[in-house]
């Protein structure tokens, strides 16, 4: 399941973030790929230590906390400390899968990688290709969205960046452990969760089958969940 995240960031902030960017000295994005993907990654992206990759990664991670649509669909656990990459002239990430533990620089912290995400820190109408592609079991879906806008896909899935032809893709990527490590049952409960919400608009937080269902809910997390 993809799920888009809206405006994670104000485009105040995505202004603010691209010029501490700019700003910064990148390096060559194989530093963090593994040995399949290293092989097929053509980017630049900033050094974990970074003190702006520090900076804006905190802020990040503090707007998702305070987004209910990415704590429904992620259910997060551990979330990775988010870096950041540049794509241009002709830069492309290969067809490839994601590491499935992550270990965060510093800590003894490891952080299994149920599901991945890229934060649009650059307008789509300012480059060229540059669309993260990630294939389904329909398919493969293409994505390019808006600045501060953010995808969420599960990390088992294949998926690649095509190569950039004009201007450059900006972004933010990072991982989270959720607590319900199987994607279909996470699937099921962000369907069910969203369901209740509605419910909820429509008929009050205290209508008596939005009261069962909220508690049909909690026992399927309680029955699936680890912490």
């Amino acid at each position: 399941m993809l799920t888009i995240i809206p405006k994670v960031l104000s485009q105040q902030e995505v202004a603010a973030c691209r010029g501490d960017l700019e700003a910064a000295d990148w390096a060559d994005g194989r530093i963090t790929a593994g040995e399949q993907s290293g092989a097929v990654k053509r980017n630049s992206q900033l050094p974990e230590g970074s003190p702006v990759a520090r900076k804006w990664g905190d802020l990040i991670l503090d707007a998702l906390g305070a987004a209910p649509l990415f704590v429904s669909a992620a259910l997060p656990h551990r979330t990775f400390p988010p870096l950041f990459n540049r794509y241009a002239g002709g830069q492309d990430f290969g067809i490839h899968i994601d590491n499935a533990i992550r270990p965060v620089r510093g800590t003894p912290v490891k952080i299994r990688t149920d599901l991945s995400a890229t934060l649009f820190l650059a307008e789509p109408d300012t480059y060229d290709g540059g669309e993260l592609v990630v294939e389904t079991a329909f398919g493969a879906q293409t994505v390019k969205l808006a600045a501060g806008d953010m995808v969420l896909y599960p990390g088992s899935s294949l998926h690649k960046v095509n190569p950039v032809t004009r201007g450059a893709r900006i972004g933010a990527f990072f991982w989270v452990q959720s607590m319900i490590r199987n994607d279909t049952d996470r699937m099921l409960l962000f369907d069910l969760d969203q369901s209740i919400q509605r419910l909820a608009a429509q008929q009050g937080i205290d209508a008596p089958e939005v009261v069962r269902l909220t508690g049909i809910y909690h026992n399927l997390v309680r029955r699936w969940a680890e912490t």
